[in-house]
């Protein structure tokens, strides 16, 4: 088992870089419903040219995420952690900062790939990441195989690799599968810097960026705040998120097809269709959200034995799992939302129904009964449960009522 103050710093590297980097995986989301709408169409041609720019636009912001996150190191001594844990963190965070280079490239191409419909692909290579990383760092942190002992260097130094490999795995499939091959040989036409292609996918990127910067800034900041309250409280608290996140991963997938199959809908201009995928969509989530629930209730006090040894740590981690049941259904129903809404193309008021949620109601109540209540990391997921719900109500409410709204304008052009 890591040493609890490893995981806390750790943790605080995941809250550091939550808002870049979940606002660079945001943009890349953008690939997914240009190429879907345009594959919907028909249209090759535009797809191959949104595939090119969308890359190298891609690629030079997490670059730029990259060169940011590494000279700005020093402030992780200026956000009240403990002192041990904070002086842990830096190498892990210039390396996992670099390590965003090849992720974001890898996202970037799944999000074509997944706009094709083509998924099984880049799951495949994501599953077979998480072995590869596995391995690397019994390798590097333990110092196994004759290689040095290097701990959470070591771990970063882990994931480096592996998002390396999957990133070049990728882009080979896609240069050599028969599947893409009709967009891969437009390349000499197609592949050229685009301004309207760079604007489109700006255009829906940012606001589809911002979306994800400030939900993974609310966590990021409830977990900054919850090191305020020492490293046993931000170690529980990262068990737990961890162990949530596991569960997420399959509610991602989920609005992510949903997201792809609205796009092609829209394209071929099939409102009630578009409909009918949203609902489904939704009640498989919430089917999938309930079942998670129960799972946490009945093994909270034993899932967080598998990262952590420490008493209080497990104890604390045990009890915020309780929480991060009930907010399995708002977290499930809210990231379909998300989804379904971007497959439309409406990712403005989506964007302000998350400042709404997140940062005018959750942060403010998390803080208010974290700290001035002394409820500390409780309080905190008080307030983030609170913010998932109200996100999840507002963006189920905006597809409702923009569905519906389509449908009576087509029915009355038919009349």
């Amino acid at each position: 088992a890591i040493d609890y103050k490893q995981l806390a710093a750790a943790a605080l590297v995941t809250n550091i870089l939550a808002i870049p980097y979940v606002m660079g995986i945001g943009i890349t989301t953008a690939m997914t419903p240009l190429v879907a709408i345009e594959n919907g169409k028909g249209n090759h041609f535009e797809a191959s040219q949104y595939l090119y720019n969308g890359v190298i636009l891609c690629t030079i912001i997490a670059i730029f995420i990259a060169l940011g996150l590494t000279f700005s190191e020093k402030i992780v001594f200026l956000l009240g952690q403990d002192a041990d844990v904070a002086k842990m963190s830096i190498p892990y965070l210039k390396i996992m900062g670099w390590s965003i280079i090849p992720m974001i490239f890898f996202l970037t191409l799944k999000q074509f790939c997944d706009a094709l419909e083509q998924t099984k692909v880049a799951m495949f290579l994501s599953i077979l990441s998480m072995p590869i990383n596995v391995l690397l760092n019994w390798i590097m942190i333990y110092g196994n195989w004759g290689f040095p002992r290097m701990e959470l260097a070591g771990a970063g130094i882990a994931t480096l690799i592996s998002r390396i490999l999957i990133a070049i795995a990728l882009l080979w499939v896609v240069f050599k599968s028969e599947r893409f091959k009709e967009y891969i040989e437009l390349r000499k036409e197609a592949w050229k810097l685009h301004i309207p292609s760079l604007v489109q996918f700006l255009k829906l990127g940012i606001p589809s960026g911002l979306q994800r910067g400030l939900e993974g800034g609310a966590f990021a900041i409830s977990g900054i705040i919850i090191g305020w309250f020492g490293a046993t409280q931000q170690a529980a608290h990262q068990i737990a998120l961890n162990i949530a996140s596991f569960t997420f991963m399959i509610i991602l997938g989920l609005s992510t097809a949903g997201s792809i199959r609205i796009s092609n809908a829209l394209g071929r201009n099939n409102i009630p269709q578009m409909r009918n995928i949203g609902l489904s969509t939704l009640a498989v989530g919430l089917g999938y959200g309930l079942v998670t629930a129960i799972l946490f209730i009945v093994l909270h006090n034993y899932l967080p034995l598998i990262f952590n040894q420490n008493v209080d740590v497990v104890s604390l981690a045990a009890h915020l799992l309780l929480f991060a049941a009930v907010f399995q259904i708002s977290d499930a129903t809210q990231a379909i939302g998300i989804g379904l809404l971007r497959g439309m193309k409406d990712v403005t008021i989506p964007t302000l129904s998350v400042i709404i949620a997140y940062w005018l109601i959750g942060l403010p109540l998390g803080y208010y009964l974290g700290v001035k209540f002394d409820m500390k990391s409780t309080g905190m997921w008080i307030g983030l449960l609170s913010g998932l719900t109200v996100s999840s109500i507002l963006l189920n409410i905006r597809f409702h009522t923009l569905t519906k709204k389509m449908l009576a304008e087509e029915n009355h052009s038919n009349t």
